[in-house]
């Protein structure tokens, strides 16, 4: 006789993902896979744009769109189907610019070529975690410095969030300034903040979301000149889907001038070593802060700040860059705005294939996310960037071995947009302050032989 209080066994799809002991649901994740993909779906426009530059083909926009959407795809898709976290993946920023102007235009190494050298790294990554050597990175690396590279990757979030809104700007004079406050696009981004965070602080499900879509339909209602494409790089009102099939569906074109042309020969060559350690180094870093900032905000480290399935995880990582470069794209990481989904509640793998199969989707649905601009999304980035800020309280800001890395880890991400020049620099301070002061022994063995690893990175490979 069955009980009142007894509760039913859980069904084959929370099982695998075990949706229901991470204390979530399958609306949940849907929704927080959802959120995420929109946060980033701006990759599908911004990538082509970027290798475009480097990548002769026929149809190069349209072929580079949809191999960036394969690459996301799978990459999200190996990440939650079998890590079973709520990280998604895609090609990165960052890396796609040096792979297109430093590598191949300032450096004049073939592009099929370059594509070599990302393959190869990524294999690399493969085999260091097999070998079990990047968690035995990441665990090494102490809690202060696991807090600071959440915070740091918030603040990362949130400068994205206001330069995307044009609430930060490039200066001149001072590097970086106030915006235009009175511009379509900061006003747009403000009301967006403040409606998704009293829908947050309500307890509203959903929040993020509904934030995103508001601030969308408005902008295409309003018609605000807040949408990408406009001449010389202007933006512009919404300009609608160009008639296609039912307002948003269109024919998916197979990258064939793309896939498999990788040339591994070539850059196994010795003068192209610096290029393949370059972007071997810089993913490293870049991924495993990245992995390890996400998995501390969605409570998956233990006591000791070690994650679950860390093995699994960087392995995926290390895949998804290999098979993005086979594809025809630079190097597939995971994506610092999963952060988004797991603000809305993402605690599983089932996001990260939520996100995967919207991406396979947008190889139909591709026009579609152009009616989400870059002011809808940034209130997303810079709510989830305040979120991520938690984590410091638990630092020792008295004791300068934990508070001055900590800071320099926080501090360098946004102000050298790079994640991994933020971890870099609090691995190398931290060895550093703790080993002249006395304090030694408080740092893994393992961390000082990264450290110096990290020094001679950017001794010998400044490029990168």
């Amino acid at each position: 006789m069955t009980h009142p209080t007894d509760a039913p066994p859980p069904r084959p799809l929370d099982r695998y993902f075990g949706i229901s002991a991470a204390g979530s649901s399958v609306p949940q994740e849907l929704r927080a896979g959802l959120t995420t993909f929109l946060t980033m779906s701006y990759i599908l426009f911004v990538n082509p744009q970027v290798l475009g530059s480097a990548i002769d083909v026929p149809n190069a926009p349209l072929q580079l769109l949809m191999t960036t959407a394969i690459a996301a795809a799978f990459g999200s898709l190996a990440m939650g189907l079998i890590a079973r976290y709520p990280f998604a993946q895609a090609p990165g920023m960052g890396l796609n610019a040096f792979f297109a102007f430093t590598v191949v235009q300032g450096m004049g190494v073939p592009w099929q070529t370059a594509l070599g050298a990302v393959f190869i790294s990524g294999a690399l990554f493969v085999i260091l975690s097999a070998l079990g050597a990047r968690q035995a990175i990441v665990r090494a690396i102490p809690l202060s410095l696991k807090f600071a590279i959440t915070a740091g990757i918030g603040a990362f979030l949130a400068f994205l969030g206001l330069r995307s809104a044009g609430i930060v700007v490039s200066n001149p004079a001072t590097l970086l300034g106030l915006g235009d406050l009175s511009a379509p696009g900061a006003w747009l981004a403000v009301a967006g903040l403040i409606i998704s965070a009293a829908l947050m602080r309500r307890r509203v499900n959903g929040a993020v979301l509904i934030g995103i879509l508001v601030t969308s339909a408005a902008a295409i209602l309003l018609k605000l000149p807040v949408f990408a494409g406009g001449p010389d790089g202007a933006l512009q009102a919404f300009p609608g889907f160009g008639g296609r099939l039912l307002g948003v569906i269109d024919t998916p074109v197979w990258p064939g001038s793309l896939v498999g042309q990788m040339d591994l020969a070539g850059a196994f060559g010795l003068g192209l070593l610096s290029v393949v350690f370059t972007f071997f180094f810089v993913d490293f870093f870049d991924a495993t802060g990245t992995l390890t900032g996400l998995a501390q905000k969605a409570g998956y480290l233990d006591r000791n700040g070690d994650m679950p399935r860390a093995r699994r995880t960087f392995a995926m990582d290390g895949l998804a860059a290999m098979f993005g470069a086979f594809m025809g794209t630079s190097t597939t990481t995971a994506y610092v705005e999963s952060a988004s989904g797991i603000g809305e509640g993402g605690r599983t793998g089932l996001t990260a294939v939520t996100v995967g199969g919207l991406f396979l989707l947008s190889m139909f649905l591709w026009p579609l996310a152009a009616a989400i601009p870059g002011a809808a999304t940034a209130p997303a980035l810079i709510l989830v960037g305040a979120l991520m800020m938690e984590g410091i309280r638990h630092i020792d800001w008295d004791d300068l071995g934990e508070s001055l890395p900590a800071f320099l880890t926080i501090i360098a991400m946004p102000l050298t947009f790079s994640i991994a020049n933020g971890v870099s620099f609090g691995v190398i301070t931290y060895c550093a302050v703790n080993a002249l002061t006395g304090q030694a022994r408080r740092v893994h063995p393992i961390l000082y032989g990264v450290a110096v690893l990290l020094l001679a990175r950017y001794v010998f490979l400044s490029e990168g």
